[in-house]
């Protein structure tokens, strides 16, 4: 250290001092800025815009399936509790006719539309970005009267962000360090959907991304819940709140570290992600961005159970008609990836050995039993089945190296005698290898629309959302699923 003439410590450079690190590449801020700020203005290909459409429709429709189901209640309640008094920037819980200040409505939205596992999901992100994008950009259409072509690309936008994220920073990252993808990218996703409704300039955008950054989190031992309530906070409520936040701070005036996915001590160039050994793959945040597009490896469940369980969920259907539940000794589901949370979840819609048994009692999936713990725990009925029921690891259904994560199972039903019933799915339609079409789509919303709506609702809904662009004011979507 020296003293100036006024006697001011300063720094004296040390002979040999480490150069400061350099800026990681390659830099993303500024791609990521550009392409947020321009959403408005790039030309987007037709496939990639029903792609958006269909996922909109789809989250809805989970949306009004879930309106009733416990997290929806308790964050529904939570927001009127906290704003529902609010006249200015309020906007509509959706499902519902009431109405909270923006981000507590939002909050709830997004809650509800995760309320059960039936909502869109995006396997090689582990994302399910719906519920919180979706929401977020109808209250902000709502709210400030924005055209459903507006609505359409920003979502398009905020889907990007979401499934772009969790595989730069690096999956197997993520999963070391304990951050959840699933809380993590939702945050950034409709941060950069809400900058692209708001209208914030390009210089803005790093603002927003450094307020995500801070904000960015979730641990994985939401597969420890039990109820679906952390869950859907976790995978939607969390990342609604705080990226409109995020997005919200800045068109307000909020300055932060500029930069800051770039920049040395940035978020994104911790330890935890810069660590030898890691995935960090910076590169994938920004390739081909606005031309290659993450919608086509966003998946819809068939079934309102967790995307890996769908599988043997369909494999068993397909058996059923063949098998006489009184002869059943034993169930064997072999699949690949996490099998064990699967076998033991203590969530219904995740636990393998519950579906199975409720779909041979009752021969079908019902929605409502899916999530019932209730009926996991207190049907005599189901728990003796459930112990008949294994669930293992198969390795070879897993995924070669460098090659996209799979959904499979092979179901194997034993009965009395020795009898063997299989069914091998190597995937459900649905799952972004066997997309469903435009057509399937709005067969599933339909069926989980039409009880809430009825049918008249639900067919002007679907042509709304089919005609999006055609709307001057894309908010009124929320008056349409009211109930």
């Amino acid at each position: 250290m020296t003293t100036d003439s006024e006697g001011t410590l300063t720094a004296r450079p040390a002979t040999g001092a480490r150069p400061s690190p350099a800026a990681p590449t390659p830099a993303v801020t500024g791609p990521l800025s550009r392409f947020i700020a321009g959403a408005q203005s790039m030309k987007i290909d037709e496939e990639t815009l029903d792609l958006g459409r269909r996922h909109i429709l789809d989250t809805l429709a989970a949306t009004v399936a879930c309106r009733d189901l416990e997290p929806s209640v308790l964050a529904r309640r939570f927001a009127l509790a906290h704003s529902g008094d609010a006249r200015r920037s309020a906007a509509t819980i959706l499902a519902t006719h009431e109405k909270a200040a923006i981000v507590d409505a939002v909050f709830a939205s997004a809650m509800t539309a995760h309320g059960a596992e039936i909502n869109d999901f995006n396997p090689s992100a582990l994302v399910q970005p719906g519920p919180a994008i979706v929401s977020a950009a109808i209250a902000l259409a709502e709210q400030r009267r924005l055209p459903g072509a507006a609505v359409l690309k920003a979502v398009i936008v905020g889907y990007e962000i979401a499934g772009r994220l969790p595989k730069a920073l690096g999956r197997a990252n993520l999963n070391r360090s304990g951050l959840a993808n699933h809380g993590i990218a939702p945050t950034f996703g409709v941060a950069a959907c809400a900058a692209s409704l708001t209208g914030l300039a390009e210089d803005r955008i790093s603002d927003v991304l450094t307020y995500c950054s801070q904000q960015a989190s979730g641990s994985w031992q939401w597969l420890l819940d039990v109820e679906h309530v952390e869950k859907s906070f976790v995978f939607a409520g969390m990342g609604a709140r705080a990226g409109l936040q995020a997005a919200l701070f800045v068109e307000h005036g909020f300055r932060g570290v500029r930069d800051n996915l770039d920049h040395p001590g940035g978020f994104m160039n911790q330890g935890m992600f810069t660590a030898p050994g890691g995935d960090l793959n910076r590169a994938y945040l920004v390739e081909e961005l606005g031309s290659r597009w993450e919608l086509p490896l966003t998946a819809y469940k068939k079934y309102p159970t967790g995307g890996p369980t769908q599988p043997a969920v369909e494999g068993l259907l397909q058996l059923l008609p063949e098998l006489d539940r009184e002869r059943i000794e034993s169930v064997r589901i072999e699949m690949p990836g996490r099998w064990q949370a699967f076998r033991d979840a203590a969530m219904p819609a995740l636990n393998l050995r519950y579906l199975t048994a409720i779909i041979l009692i009752d021969r079908r999936l019902d929605f409502v039993s899916a999530q019932s713990l209730e009926r996991m725990h207190g049907d005599a009925q189901v728990g003796a089945l459930m112990g008949r029921v294994d669930v293992v690891h198969d390795p070879k259904q897993e995924a070669g190296p460098g090659q996209e994560r799979v959904e499979s199972a092979r179901v194997i039903v034993t009965e009395a005698g020795g009898r063997r019933r299989e069914a091998f799915v190597p995937y459900v339609t649905g799952f972004p290898s066997h997309p469903m079409s435009r057509a399937e789509v709005e067969e599933k919303a339909r069926g989980l629309l039409t009880p809430a709506l009825g049918k008249a609702r639900t067919d002007a809904l679907v042509e709304r959302v089919w005609t999006l662009e055609a709307m001057p004011n894309a908010g009124e979507l929320a008056g349409m699923i009211a109930t």
